[in-house]
């Protein structure tokens, strides 16, 4: 059998590059494409929907290929992202013409949550790289250690939960890649199941005490006390995968990244998942991007303004302080009457480029020209805004942000002197630089642009220099520049001539000037782009020094531009200041749903206003009513008012005071988890658990419909047991909406609870919805009246009737009194079975292996 043929020598270079990068795409770069060979070939088609094709042999085999062009990969990039591949870009960076092929390197590797490029981010939403780590022995109240960053915002954080929290940590960082040791114990790689975006690192990448020392360079600090993190060890493991996987990607260190916060539970108002799904913050429950509470109030002038609205509500913190902060800036925005300078600031802001991502770009030398025109033009307006907002900058909040809003001089001059203001979009096709910034490009270009002013010019001086009328100075491909003499002028050519070519009736000839002419001009172009290239680097090189300060900027900008959306959404909406007290309680005058309200608007119609009071003496409302009367609506206002008030925003209500709140838990709808075998009613009782567990004298619980997944005895018992549970033992503020009418004597019995109803009238046989809340239980639930309207056949309605007027009738007759919210009797102690007391008996670290086999036996027979 004849030997194998090696690979060709591109393709050795290629499978030694793609054997650093086996579960990647290795995008290889070859003249105006990227190619992909061999299985990343065979995938990339299918996913891309591109060209297989075949070229040549390898080791003899066919080279299977496929490739997409350099100037738009971008939009490749994009697909792949979306669809949770990352890609390792391979670039030429040797010089083309020595034996075999040109050297290349991966220069960096583009992930779902490591993405710095301005056509692959979405510009309201940041991507999240989060490292989890946790011991071998971590269990179910184990700790776990988590640092996550987002590559364009320079803020590194920190958290240690335990592994039943996990999930919920997860659900609130909401990472776009989630990276995890190869010995993650197996139950907790399993509640990384629903993220979509995993990268397997070695153990070893998970070393504390190599993440703290990490740590400690990335900060330049000598301690981690001042942020109370020198003890989260497993955290610390987690930093140091995480940042040398950002590393990793980007191809050089996170210089930008000076910033650490340590995230812990009692920090935030506690929104899960659930909540953050039934409210709908950032997305309806379809999925959709919009009509959400986001897309409402999101009318921020920037991109990095709307990632930090989107912070703020995500994240709404428990403490006052800076809620009070926010509400006094507002204030002084808007000043009397809204005529404040909250306009003026949104003009100015308007168009402003991502100062964030374009500080984090020059920090990984991944910004392009017209970023750093963007962020000069930034800066200028920046500067202007400090005497703009100084007669509303009376708060130390406002007098803070003004401060920050000013950066070195030196670095918008330092934009404003190199760069053209139209650059070209990429260095590579030159255009990038300003006129005069250096002395030896404007010479180059010079020549480029005024090279044959500068023959005609030295064509006179050599006439007028020799004598010689006819002389000529010319240029042909072969030969270059010269000058050319008659015959019949030789004896006057000057002793600087030097002869190059030699014709039947003339010489030609060239000067040390003119051959240094020559030398520039026939690669003035080139070299102009190499010098380009050259000067763009060293400015990046002069600009890192500015990144720290560049930070600042950008987060005073981003506040700015949050704050002052938020005053033109209070004025605009017609939303007031909400007071924040310490005194337990939540009151709401005539308080409305913020997105129903702008939907209703929409077509004309108007939204109806309700009062909410809830506190030491009313806990628990037991709401009562039709379906599609409001209930639901009316309970998710009362949460969401409770959340723009505590983030400091106004609140679409006449009057609002709101005390202490340390969660919003809610439980609404019906929906099933069949890829995690749960049941509608299993999901209910799931969600519902993990309420009762969490809820303190201080959250807000929103219980919509709890029990209905069941049988009607069965789910009316649960439903008793669960307000009873919140109104006594809980003690959170609740609103309890139910179709149970049996729940409504639960306020007979129960000091703490009301009952509420939502209005509605019957006129003929149709219905209609008040959407008013009034004191005491409803009546009915109209089922048969919505489904009418639902468009039910009529020969059904007909049967529901008549079924429904029996039912009544049949309940009324044998209806037993049974005390549903009545203490559960005391269960009889008989103490332990014998089975039980043989099992105490035993010490199983001291039986040997006969002695637990024979207690073995023993308890079996028990048993038996």
């Amino acid at each position: 059998m004849a030997d194998t043929p090696p690979h060709t020598p591109m393709m050795t270079q290629y499978l030694g590059l793609k054997a650093d990068f086996p579960n990647t795409l290795l995008f290889y770069r070859m003249g105006d494409f990227y190619e992909l060979f061999f299985e990343d070939a065979e995938k990339a088609v299918r996913l891309l929907d591109i060209t297989l094709t075949q070229r040549g042999q390898s080791a003899g085999k066919p080279v299977v290929m496929a490739g997409v062009p350099f100037h738009s990969v971008d939009n490749y990039l994009s697909k792949l992202i979306k669809l949770g591949e990352s890609v390792a870009i391979c670039e030429q960076v040797g010089e083309v013409g020595g034996k075999g092929p040109v050297e290349r390197k991966v220069v960096r590797v583009v992930t779902p949550g490591t993405l710095t490029d301005a056509e692959l981010l979405n510009d309201k939403t940041e991507a999240y790289v989060l490292a989890v780590h946790a011991s071998e022995r971590a269990g179910k109240s184990g700790g776990c250690g988590l640092a996550w960053l987002s590559v364009t915002e320079g803020e590194l954080r920190l958290a240690e939960c335990s592994a039943d929290q996990l999930p919920a940590w997860i659900a609130r960082i909401s990472p776009s890649e989630v990276i995890f040791s190869s010995e993650l114990p197996a139950h907790l790689l399993h509640l990384l199941s629903g993220v979509r975006v995993k990268s397997e690192r070695p153990s070893w990448a998970f070393d504390s005490s190599l993440g703290q020392r990490k740590l400690l360079a990335q900060l330049h600090v000598a301690s981690l006390e001042a942020w109370q993190a020198q003890d989260l060890v497993q955290a610390h493991a987690a930093a140091s995968a995480l940042l040398a996987y950002a590393e990793h990607t980007q191809g050089r260190s996170l210089t930008h990244v000076q910033k650490l916060r340590v995230e812990r539970n009692e920090e935030r108002i506690d929104l899960p998942a659930t909540t953050r799904r039934n409210l709908e913050l950032t997305q309806t429950l379809r999925g959709e991007d919009s009509p959400t509470l986001f897309s409402l109030m999101d009318t921020c002038m920037t991109g990095m303004g709307s990632r930090t609205l989107k912070r703020w509500l995500l994240e709404p913190p428990r403490e006052r302080v800076l809620a009070q902060q926010r509400l006094d800036a507002i204030a002084a925005l808007q000043g009397e009457h809204g005529a404040g300078v909250w306009r003026n600031l949104r003009t100015a802001l308007k168009g402003l480029g991502d100062v964030q991502r374009i500080s984090a770009r020059i920090a990984l030398r991944q910004v392009r020209p017209r970023e750093l025109v963007a962020l000069g033009l930034a800066l200028q307006r920046a500067a202007q805004l400090p005497a703009m907002l100084s007669e509303s900058a009376d708060t130390p909040w406002l007098k803070t942000l003004c401060k920050s809003l000013v950066s070195p001089p030196e670095c918008a001059a330092l934009l404003q002197a190199a760069l053209l203001p139209e650059p070209s979009a990429l260095v590579r096709d030159g255009g990038v630089i300003n006129h005069g910034f250096d002395a030896e490009l404007d010479e180059l270009r010079n020549i480029q642009n005024h090279g044959d002013s500068f023959l005609l010019e030295l064509e006179v001086r050599e006439r007028e220099r020799t004598g010689i009328h006819n002389l000529k100075v010319q240029f042909n491909r072969v030969h270059g520049f010269y000058i050319e003499v008659s015959q019949g002028q030789l004896e006057r050519v000057p002793d600087d001539y030097r002869r190059r070519q030699t014709l039947k009736n003339a010489e030609r000839f060239i000067t040390p000037e003119l051959k240094a002419f020559e030398d520039k001009a026939l690669s003035a172009q080139e070299r102009a782009l190499s010098r380009e290239k050259f000067l763009f680097e060293q400015l990046l090189d002069d600009l890192q020094q500015f990144v720290p300060s560049l930070s600042q900027v950008a987060w005073a900008l981003a506040t700015l531009d949050v704050l002052a959306c938020l005053s033109e959404r209070s004025l605009t909406l017609h939303w007031c200041a909400p007071e924040l007290v310490n005194t337990p309680g939540i009151s709401i005058m005539r308080g409305r749903h913020p997105v129903v309200e702008a939907r209703l608007a929409e077509t004309g119609g108007s939204f109806i206003a309700n009062d909410t009071q809830l506190g030491p003496t009313q806990r628990m409302q037991i709401i009562t009513g039709p379906n599609m009367g409001g209930k639901s609506t009316y309970m998710r206002q009362v949460a969401l008012i409770v959340l723009l008030a505590s983030i400091g925003s106004h609140v679409p209500a006449e009057a609002c005071r709101i005390g202490p709140i340390d969660a919003i838990h809610t439980r609404i709808g019906a929906a099933d988890d069949l890829a995690n075998a749960q049941s509608t009613f299993m999901l209910e009782m799931t969600e519902g658990a993990q309420i009762l567990h969490a809820a303190t004298s201080n959250s807000l619980v929103l219980m919509d419909e709890i029990g209905r997944g069941t049988s009607t005895f069965d789910g009316l018992a649960l439903a008793s047991g669960i307000a009873t549970y919140l109104h006594d033992k809980s003690q959170s503020y609740n609103l309890f909406a139910t179709h149970y009418f049996e729940l409504t004597e639960f306020a007979a019995t129960h000091r703490s609870a009301a009952n509420v109803h939502v209005s509605a009238a019957e006129s003929g046989n149709d219905i209609v919805f008040l959407h008013e809340i009034q004191p005491g239980p409803a009546s009915r639930s109209y089922g048969i009246q919505v489904a009418r309207l639902a468009g039910m056949p009529t020969s059904v309605l007909n049967h529901a009737k008549h079924a429904l007027a029996a039912l009544e009738t049949d309940a009324q007759n044998t209806r037993a009194q049974v005390d549903l919210f009545a203490e559960p009797p005391e269960a009889i102690d008989t103490g332990p079975t014998p089975l039980q007391a043989k099992l105490a008996q035993l010490d199983p670290d001291t039986l040997s292996p006969r002695e637990a086999l024979d207690a073995l036996y023993a308890l079996k027979k028990l048993l038996d």
